[in-house]
């Protein structure tokens, strides 16, 4: 398979060229000798480089590639992550002062991003999933209900899959979404990986944002946005609103590899991993059926997910996150079977820890005070959360990970938020910034 932007790259670098150009390195040292092999394909925009946010080779053919793959019209790479991806995405779908129907469990850049922009949310809460203590997807007629109620929103931002690997299913809500004159925009931030698996649940979407770093073998930061029915020059502006206008080719360029990779036989490397996680789902407490799920996400479940998580580290093995009553491990194609297998070992090891945890509160909806914008931007001061009760945040609450708020900026940290914080008990922020008096 073809790599126009790795082939430029390794061409420019094989010609040995006098640069005098950026970056300051010239293409040959690195200070640190794990990063010295990257220096030749380190590059700027040159000729025969291209520019990531003007038409033309190398970039043209190297995004399309992925947007036939993902079923897409085009494709834009991202060098600042997901978040690079939510803000560009929003500020396609949206203009400034525009509603928004938001769900509640986005990621705080999709918050940031209604700040930005002056955006006005509207929030779609999700189900409540009491035996799995967990929210659940969205369905066509959650979203239905809700447009129905505000007719004037024209753009719906959903999360799918969740951290704990939960689909909603996009073709249907895209439909509902289609029905009403609207953009249906999906940050899948965790599922890169989902296509090569046989099956495309991002289809029915106008925007899907994908973070590669999370689940493929490319670079960290390193992001793809999809779209159909958008002009590219737009999609290349927008994108240039949050994007460095010096992004880096060794990221641009893993892009490019990991597509090829995955296309050449990656593929059934992540389907056998898939079946590993399978395997283990069944051994041991584990989210699953009936629920749709990422094939590779293990989410487990526990009774004190925070003592499981430090146990498995003890072990020399480290999840992505946990909260209450779940430890969330990213499986991929570069997992192989030893790690795999020693993952299995420690749940055996650790399996009177596994099982249902004490029953967890549903997120609240805190009353708004101001909107995301105001606050954010607002005079503002540094407090002990415990300490904050009557207060408007003017930052997101968000534990982290999954950084998804539980109080926005804007809204008040009412008795009922500070107990459900102490209640999940994971990745808490012990100090919080509040509108001044």
């Amino acid at each position: 398979m073809p790599t126009p932007l790795c082939d430029v790259l390794r061409s420019y670098a094989a010609g040995d060229p006098a640069r005098f150009h950026m970056p300051g390195h010239k293409g040959r040292f690195l200070p640190l000798p794990e990063l010295a092999p990257l220096a030749p394909i380190d590059v700027t925009e040159i000729p025969t480089t291209g520019n990531l946010y003007t038409a033309g080779e190398p970039f043209d053919t190297a995004q399309q590639l992925w947007a036939e793959r993902f079923g897409f019209s085009g494709c834009q790479f991202l060098t600042g992550g997901s978040t690079m991806g939510i803000h560009t995405a929003l500020a396609l779908c949206c203009a400034p002062g525009d509603k928004v129907l938001l769900d509640r469990n986005c990621h705080r850049a999709a918050f940031n991003a209604l700040a930005l922009l002056g955006l006005e949310p509207v929030y779609l809460e999700r189900p409540w999933l009491e035996g799995e203590n967990l929210i659940g997807p969205i369905s066509g007629r959650d979203v239905e209900k809700m447009l129905e109620q505000h007719p004037d929103v024209k753009t719906v931002c959903i999360t799918s899959p969740t951290y704990a690997g939960i689909l909603s299913d996009v073709s249907e809500i895209g439909r509902v979404v289609h029905a009403h004159g609207g953009k249906l925009f999906v940050d899948g931030a965790h599922g890169a990986h989902l296509p090569f698996l046989g099956d495309n649940p991002f289809l029915g979407a106008d925007v899907v944002v994908v973070s590669a770093h999370k689940t493929l073998p490319a670079m960290g930061q390193s992001a793809l946005l999809f779209y159909r029915g958008f002009d590219p020059d737009l999609v290349r502006l927008r994108a240039s609103l949050y994007g460095s206008s010096s992004p880096s080719y060794p990221m641009l360029a893993s892009l490019d590899a990991a597509r090829q990779w995955l296309e050449e036989g990656g593929a059934a490397v992540y389907q056998e991993t898939a079946r590993r996680v399978a395997r283990l789902r069944e051994r041991f407490p584990a989210l699953g059926a009936p629920l749709a799920l990422d094939p590779t996400r293990l989410t487990l479940r526990v009774k004190d997910g925070p003592a499981f998580a430090r146990d498995l580290e003890e072990r020399g093995i480290f999840p992505e996150m946990e909260d209450g009553g779940h430890v969330v491990l990213i499986c991929t194609a570069q997992d192989n079977g030893e790690n795999l297998d020693r993952l299995e070992r420690g749940l055996e090891e650790l399996r009177d820890g596994l099982g249902p945890c004490p029953p967890l509160p549903a997120p609240f909806l805190p009353r708004r005070v101001l909107s995301p914008r105001q606050a954010l931007f607002a005079g503002s001061r540094v407090e002990r959360l415990a300490r904050c009760e009557g207060e408007v945040a003017a930052c997101q609450i968000a534990p982290y990970p999954p950084g998804v708020p539980v109080v926005a900026p804007g809204e008040e940290i009412g008795k009922k938020e500070l107990a459900y914080l102490e209640k999940i008990g994971y990745n808490m922020m012990t100090e919080v910034r509040i509108l001044s008096q």
